[in-house]
């Protein structure tokens, strides 16, 4: 270990761009065992690991396992991190590592943060391709759980109460198992493959899946809480924003998680609807966060002529990663900086205008951000076939759950207790975007296992 005076850091191979852009494949390829060994072995083992303790929403035992891999003990490096991650594969795939664990690792200052990100993903692919298994000991009791949803804090729930041996029934209105991880994240970032594997691992360990059940229509939830012992929803936020400016109801102007949704069941083998296939039109994308560059990195898999981002403040303000706006601009995306739209509007041409207006930042709020200050007579006209709206997303009420006596906030946010998950009513629990928002995938997985944890102590003492 501490060869970090030896050896950098390197990340991932990447393919080229002009490879990328012909299929939705992952764009990397993850470690090899020497390399995973080699970019472990850079790990100080710190006293006080900021990477765990401080950078991980899951707290996860990241210098554990770095230093079980640098021993070549795969096992024990799978099993670690494994313990407290509910998919360990997915989220060394798609957390904003910069922002949390590697950007608290102490070599970032200096000499560059260990690869947790890719370290982690490439352990369990390793453990998986080697032939080994997650200890799950069956079902053994006699309460039962029902989950609502399959995103990440539905997985994570069920990963730790099958643990457990508590078993799990889960209920999706889709067609296909995982919510975002599956629908609203594009396959360059994560195979569909891998997130199929953990719900076939969960269904081995005893989970009885209904896919295509909408709480509500063909099941209710009073009759969930007469069914089970408790409930857990995780319905996530899914309830697009729009800009509350003329014209963004015109047909050709759609929500980020519409397209991004449509184009995942295209892949999945549905005849797309016309409406969104991009072929040769101009698209641009309003906003500056992950699902954004999603869109844009889509739409030039699917073949648009010109691809632009607009964006209401400066490259180093955007909210989402640098890494993802890095691989949007090696394949191909315009990025227009510091402009805000004010209506869209039809031409005689047949084509939209989004007009937009330039802006400039000034002083900063409570929150720390600049200000936005839009520039006078700076208006202008910027040509497009088709925008697509990336601006954040809202939970979408859910009446039945109200009328039972669950609280919810002023933006229909389920409310929680926050230690263990628990809403206001008695038998049900709740995590991940419901209850915080649009959010990152790992805090939904802590709010999973929170809950699962604490559904453990209530039944099983």
């Amino acid at each position: 270990m501490q060869s970090f005076t030896e050896t950098g850091r390197q990340e991932p191979e990447k393919f080229e761009a002009t490879q990328r852009l012909q299929n939705f494949d992952e764009i990397y390829r993850f470690f090899t065992s020497r390399m995973v060994r080699k970019q472990s072995e850079r790990c100080v083992q710190c006293g006080d690991p900021f990477c765990a303790t401080i950078g991980c929403p899951l707290q996860n035992y990241i210098p554990q396992w770095l230093e079980a891999i640098a021993d070549r003990d795969l096992e024990r490096a799978f099993r670690l991190s494994n313990e407290s991650s509910p998919f360990p594969e997915i989220l060394g795939r798609i957390c904003p590592q910069g922002h949390l664990c590697e950007g608290a690792c102490t070599l970032d200052d200096g000499y560059g943060a260990i690869t947790i990100g890719a370290i982690e993903a490439t352990i369990t692919d390793l453990a998986f391709d080697a032939g080994m298994q997650l200890p799950f000991p069956g079902v053994r009791h006699n309460t039962r759980i029902a989950i609502v949803g399959s995103g990440p804090a539905g997985i994570s729930c069920a990963h730790f109460l099958l643990r457990a041996g508590i078993g799990v029934t889960m209920y999706e209105q889709a067609e296909h198992a995982g919510g975002l991880l599956t629908y609203g994240i594009p396959g360059f970032k994560l195979d569909k493959k891998i997130v199929s594997r953990r719900f076939d691992l969960l269904q081995q360990a005893g989970l009885e899946m209904h896919l295509g059940q909408q709480i509500g229509k063909q099941i209710s939830y009073p009759q969930l809480i007469d069914d089970y012992d408790a409930i857990f929803v995780g319905i996530g936020a899914t309830k697009g924003r729009k800009a509350g400016i003329v014209g963004e109801d015109l047909p050709e102007v759609m929500l980020a998680m519409d397209y991004l949704i449509a184009k995942q069941q295209q892949l999945f083998g549905k005849t797309a609807d016309p409406r969104f296939m991009m072929q040769g039109k101009r698209v641009v994308v309003v906003g500056g966060g992950d699902t954004a560059m999603d869109c844009l990195r889509t739409a030039l898999r699917d073949g648009a002529e010109e691809v632009t981002c607009l964006y209401r403040r400066d490259e180093a303000n955007m909210p989402g990663s640098h890494k993802e706006f890095q691989n949007a601009v090696e394949e191909g995306t315009i990025f227009d900086f510091n402009v805000s739209p004010r209506e869209i509007r039809r031409e005689s041409t047949g084509l939209l205008c989004i007009e937009v207006e330039q802006t400039r930042l000034t002083e900063k709020d409570a929150d720390g951000r600049q200000r936005v200050e839009i520039i006078p007579d700076s208006a202008h006209c910027i040509a497009a076939d088709i925008v697509i709206l990336a601006l954040g997303f809202d939970v979408t009420p859910v009446t039945e759950l109200t009328e039972m006596g669950v609280t919810c906030n002023r933006w229909d946010q389920l409310e929680i207790d926050p230690a263990s998950g628990l809403t206001s009513h008695p038998k049900v629990y709740a995590g991940g975007d419901c209850f915080r928002g649009a959010d990152l995938v790992v805090t939904a997985a802590a709010d999973g296992r929170r809950a699962a944890l604490a559904m453990m102590r209530r039944f099983l003492g």
